[in-house]
């Protein structure tokens, strides 16, 4: 028999902790899970009757839909096996959510009461572990320790009320190793609750990860921890990473979160931005200062913004070099200087047939296009309206144009300079040798001037006496 006591007590202990669904009338109530495999950016979800706010748009994303029950705004999370294509010339097989990886954003308000079903159809038990936000204790998500770990074919619900607004992300406690390098991981955007407060005409957001796979697979090691040649925005890399379009006099914001095992200094060129949240929550204005790029630590998200106020196609990348190239070995010798003669002729000894290359730098590799295993992409790549962007892994462009319309996320195309304001090539021949201070390039070595002596230093003395 069911007393009022114990009625209480098992709600308490519902809304305590992420409790299983069983019975046939509860999963009859559940939302539906929708699914979207494209790797397309998805047009934002606009904001519900009553509620005000920029929505968010994911770089080759989408945003979780949700139903209204009540009180309660109710999401539904699947985490599955899903393909992900890479860019074009790469499909992998990872974990997700929903069809995909990283999972959708789910987007709320400040204050919003939120009631989250997850059903795992993993191989495995999983968890979601809503990072940055304040959740009660039991819905914290660390299976074992808050929770049970949900067992592969089960649903489990968690419910909270969204305390603040800001940006945070969401990822198992379960077999945390092997299931976040598999991808499962995904993003949150809770808008302030007064929609004048912070308020931004383009609101991007994305998260980062890293994979090691090993040419011709499609399967990454996920016992790696250092050694990564494939570094994604959203489980994509340049030039299958979404432009970020924006109108010239927008107000933009850009929310990143990282879950890669390194920290990433974000660069943006053409405009410099503020710091204004982290996944702790809104940077005081008075603690804000000017940046053309900030470090994205692990475990952290970083949201800039800025006036988009210079028209033009600007690079937006990670400026750690070797996060904006592909399947990159770490063991690549350096053949910079060596004759290709002797190179090469050293080279058909070992492996008749193959090619020398790198004696002048590896720009050549973006334009030959050499035969690569399946499934593998060049190490750069790209093309622009000038030539090979050379370019790969966490690389983007943030296009600043007149007269967008204020939801129009499609990407404009090239950048139309204004004629004479492109670098341009001088012909030397005709223009004459630049005019050079008397002795320069003579390396005659520093002289002192008159009645000065520097002790242990002979008179003339340059890099000869060292």
């Amino acid at each position: 028999m069911l007393s009022r006591r114990n009625f209480l007590t098992r709600s308490a202990a519902v809304l305590a902790s992420a409790a299983a669904i069983s019975s046939r009338a509860e999963a009859a109530a559940i939302p539906e899970a929708p699914t979207n495999a494209s790797a397309a950016m998805q047009p934002p979800l606009p904001p519900p009757s009553g509620q005000d706010y920029q929505p968010v748009v994911t770089l080759n994303g989408w945003t979780l839909p949700w139903r209204m029950n009540g009180e309660w705004k109710e999401f539904h999370l699947v985490a599955e096996e899903v393909t992900r294509e890479i860019a074009p010339g790469m499909t992998v097989n990872l974990w997700g959510y929903n069809g995909q990886t990283p999972g959708p954003t789910i987007e709320a308000v400040e204050g919003d009461r939120v009631r989250i079903y997850v059903t795992n159809k993993l191989p495995e038990h999983t968890t979601v572990h809503w990072h940055g936000m304040l959740v009660p204790n039991g819905m914290d998500g660390v299976g074992g320790l808050t929770q049970p770990h949900i067992p592969p074919g089960k649903t489990f619900v968690y419910e909270f009320l969204l305390k603040k607004s800001g940006t945070f992300m969401y990822h198992p406690h379960s077999d945390e190793m092997v299931q976040m390098a598999m991808g499962m991981m995904g993003m949150v955007a809770v808008h302030p609750r007064d929609g004048s407060l912070h308020r931004v005409d383009r609101d991007f957001v994305f998260i980062m990860s890293a994979y090691r796979f090993n040419p011709g697979t499609s399967l990454p090691q996920v016992t790696e921890m250092t050694d990564f040649n494939i570094w994604t925005w959203n489980a994509r890399v340049f030039p299958g990473i979404d432009v970020l379009p924006a109108r010239l006099g927008d107000r933009v914001r850009i929310r990143m979160g990282n879950l890669t095992m390194t920290n990433h200094p974000i660069h943006l060129h053409g405009h410099d931005f503020r710091v204004t949240s982290t996944d702790g929550g809104w940077v005081p204005e008075t603690a804000q200062s000017p940046e053309t790029t900030t470090d994205v630590p692990v475990g952290a998200v970083r949201v800039l913004e800025f006036l988009a106020d210079a028209p033009g196609d600007w690079a937006f990348h990670c400026h750690k070099s070797h996060h904006t190239m592909n399947a990159m070995g770490h063991d690549v010798k350096n053949f910079i200087g060596v004759p290709p003669r002797a190179l090469s002729q050293a080279l058909n000894r070992a492996a008749p047939g193959a090619m020398a290359m790198g004696t002048t730098g590896m720009a050549d590799m973006a334009e030959m296009g050499m035969p690569l295993p399946p499934n593998t992409l060049p190490m750069m790549t790209g093309t622009g309206p000038f030539g090979p962007i050379e370019m790969g892994g966490m690389f983007s462009m943030v296009k600043v144009r007149e007269g967008l319309a204020p939801n129009d996320y499609r990407d404009p195309g090239w950048y139309q300079h204004p004629q004479g304001s492109v670098a341009y090539e001088v012909n030397v021949a005709q223009a004459g040798e630049p005019a050079r201070p008397p002795g320069a390039g003579d390396s005659p070595g520093m002289e002192m001037p008159g009645g000065m002596d520097m002790p242990g230093m002979k008179p003339g003395g340059g890099h000869n006496n060292h």
